[in-house]
């Protein structure tokens, strides 16, 4: 009788009818990825083309008609610090930051009250008070500032600190009440019958329990009420038209004429205005991004 080798007795691997289309899934997939990435990069140089163009007409003499996207013929970093003394860049810096400090403060704190509120109470009216935060949304705020403008006048609170304080704090609480109402309402209910069985207050809930939790989505608040704050023109343009408590985008009206306009000081100004605020926003990006991508919005 004879014997069968180990080799022969090996049955032969049977390809499965799958694997073909598999490999198609997989390649499909890699494609997408790769095309996905070249759609973000070319949004991000899209994106990149404004401030290129800012970068180098900041650094061009003084004079040079500023068209289209082209080097300077001369590099000048003067314009920096040109910039900086006829602007007065100093006095106006302070004043920004003493204004977004206060700003993004007082907003931060009563958005996470009426977030708080809106998110996890029930009072009569409550549906009605988060229609007026959407209106808030929604409204112009370029239609009330005339009107605003008076009222401030009346009470003393023109071209003062408060004057663009408060009325900037009221601008970013409707998004800061719906946005904070947005993450209290994903938080789970079961957490907070928890912390009322073991005797917790309303008070102690919110900033024991659900500040804690609420870090990503708090920081993102803060950062982006730093930004808008920072970068407020209109409101410092009309509210303050007193040099003494202006802020930086105002001063770069300065480097408008009527007849004539320096693009180079100009550009070099917005790129110092630009700096504090983004260096705010690298140092938070981490947090920044995990606030936005914490959770859906539940209704």
């Amino acid at each position: 009788m004879s014997t069968m080798s180990p080799v022969q007795q090996a049955p032969a691997p049977q390809r499965t009818a799958g694997a073909p289309h598999e490999r198609g899934r997989r390649r499909a997939g890699r494609g997408a990825g790769i095309l996905t990435h070249l759609i973000l990069i070319g949004f991000c140089l899209f994106s990149l083309v404004p401030f290129v163009n800012v970068l180098l007409i900041s650094v061009a003499p003084q004079g040079q008609l500023a068209v289209g996207i082209r080097w300077p013929s001369d590099i000048d970093f003067g314009n920096f610090p040109r910039a900086w003394d006829a602007a007065n860049f100093s006095v106006l810096m302070l004043n920004s930051a003493i204004v977004t400090l206060f700003v993004v403060t007082i907003g931060t704190l009563v958005s996470l009250l009426a977030g708080y509120a809106l998110g996890t109470m029930r009072f009569p009216g409550r549906g009605m008070v988060f229609v007026l935060f959407l209106i808030g949304l929604l409204m112009p705020f370029e239609a009330t500032i005339v009107p605003l403008y008076y009222d401030l006048r009346e009470v003393g609170l023109a071209n003062t600190y408060a004057g663009l304080i408060l009325p900037e704090a009221a601008l970013f609480l409707s998004f800061g009440a719906f946005w904070m109402r947005a993450h209290f309402l994903a938080t789970e209910r079961a957490l907070l019958e928890a912390a009322r069985i073991d005797g917790a207050n309303t008070w102690t809930i919110l900033w024991r329990v659900l500040v804690p939790n609420a870090r990503g989505p708090i920081t993102t608040m803060m950062v982006l009420f730093f930004i808008w704050s920072w970068n407020e023109f209109l409101l410092a343009l009309v509210l303050a038209q007193d040099p003494a408590v202006q802020t930086v985008p105002a001063g770069l009206g300065l480097f408008i004429g009527q007849y004539t306009t320096d693009y180079s000081g100009l550009s070099a100004a917005a790129i110092i205005m630009t700096v504090p605020a983004l260096l705010v926003f690298v140092v938070l990006q981490r947090h920044f991004i995990r606030g936005v991508t914490s959770g859906g919005v539940k209704g």
